[in-house]
């Protein structure tokens, strides 16, 4: 019989019934009704509150936040939304900035103390840095490891066929420590889908991780790219490793087209990650997951060169997409909930996600009467625990 460690009791499910929750070694190992936990080491009242697992913050960008150093005034690009624009300014920036590590660690902390306890990261690896930054960030990494799971993409900010040395490095950044490859709008960045694809697939395929791209483009050009990495993904046998961040795209087809084309990604078994961002077109949600296709969420950037905006907390990113998505019933503003949670974890292939017996003992307590009303109402006041242990509390981390 397993020796329960910490036993936490009072515990609002989401099917609203009140249960105790026995953990031990990190783990899970018994939900039985409110009262009827039994002994345990320890005891932890959750007192009513609603209990979730710990949300995942599926795309972020540790390296270039600017959260915590000092305000750094936006720039509009001078002729419309314009990446290698974006990119030159985020350049100037990061030459100002606070160290990278400084930054790195307020931002972390921002989103563990939210109830984010897994994080997909990207980080630049390219010409203009080398392993530089990545260095800096695995660092980071392993300082948080007790508090968050962290995985990384060596993403090629500055393009790959447009940056000397770029696909060198990011086969050498899967060497140092980084979990996947990224690629960035292989076709209006590098001008070369095919040659770009190459690049990512080939690290992928022979370093054996999984391929998480940025596509940013619009229209029909977007739309195609989406079909040319589901090729590629069926062919290498790579369905459920690989995500395609942003998509915006998809948003600018109409019904008939988008079910279509989610139909190949769902085929796929390509997840695609949406932050919702306030001034483009993004993939329709509701659409792409009757199609079957895993749609989730990160904060992306946080105060960083590409918006000012940006707070850390994924519960909070569910209500713009909820809001953005025009999500008014309980059962939409479920689904919401779950692009930050449960479908963030598929794309992410995370094992032992969720409140069950065996699932990792991850999760944050909520003042709200149910998962829709945590969508709407945005509570603070969160308690964090991660393996069973608290580590953040009332928007402050505690180690």
């Amino acid at each position: 019989m397993t020796v329960i460690e910490t036993l936490f009791t009072n515990a609002k499910l989401a099917d609203g019934s009140f249960k105790d929750i026995g953990v031990a070694g990190g783990r899970i190992v018994s939900i039985s009704p409110a009262g009827a936990g039994g002994e345990a080491g320890r005891r932890v009242d959750i007192a009513g509150a609603l209990l979730v697992p710990g949300f995942v913050e599926g795309h972020i960008h540790l390296d270039t936040s600017f959260y915590g150093d000092r305000w750094i005034p936006h720039k509009p690009c001078t002729d419309g939304f314009d990446v290698h624009q974006r990119v030159a300014f985020q350049a100037e920036n990061m030459a100002m900035a606070a160290p990278m590590d400084e930054r790195a660690r307020k931002q972390l902390e921002l989103c563990v103390s939210n109830g984010s306890l897994q994080m997909r990261s990207h980080v630049m690896v390219d010409g203009s840095v080398g392993l530089k930054s990545l260095e800096t960030i695995l660092k980071v990494r392993e300082d948080y490891r007790d508090i968050i799971d962290i995985q990384l993409v060596a993403f090629p900010q500055s393009g790959i066929l447009s940056s000397p040395g770029t696909p060198e490095l990011l086969d050498a950044a899967i060497g140092l420590g980084a979990d996947l490859v990224g690629g960035l709008d292989p076709a209006s960045f590098d001008r070369n889908l095919d040659g770009h694809l190459d690049v990512v697939f080939g690290v992928a395929e022979r370093r054996g991780v999984g391929v998480d791209i940025h596509l940013h483009d619009f229209g029909t050009l977007g739309a195609f790219t989406v079909e040319e990495i589901c090729a590629r993904t069926v062919a290498l046998g790579m369905q459920g490793r690989v995500v395609i961040s942003h998509a915006y795209g998809l948003g600018d087809l109409d019904a008939d087209a988008a079910r279509h084309i989610g139909a190949k990604i769902a085929a796929a078994g390509i997840s695609i990650m949406t932050n919702a961002p306030g001034d483009h077109v993004f993939p329709p949600v509701a659409l792409l997951r009757a199609e079957g296709v895993n749609v989730f969420s990160g904060n992306d950037n946080i105060r960083d060169s590409w918006w000012p905006y940006g707070d850390g907390d994924m519960l909070g990113r569910a209500m713009m997409i909820g809001y953005r998505s025009g999500f008014y019933t309980d059962e939409e503003l479920s689904a919401a909930f779950d692009v930050v949670t449960a479908a963030g974890a598929k794309a992410l292939g995370l094992e032992g996600y969720g409140i069950a017996v065996g699932a990792k003992a991850d999760f944050v307590t909520l003042d709200a009467e149910h998962v829709p009303e945590a969508v709407v109402a945005v509570p603070k006041g969160r308690r964090v625990f991660k393996a069973g242990r608290l580590v953040a509390e009332n928007g402050a981390v505690v180690r």
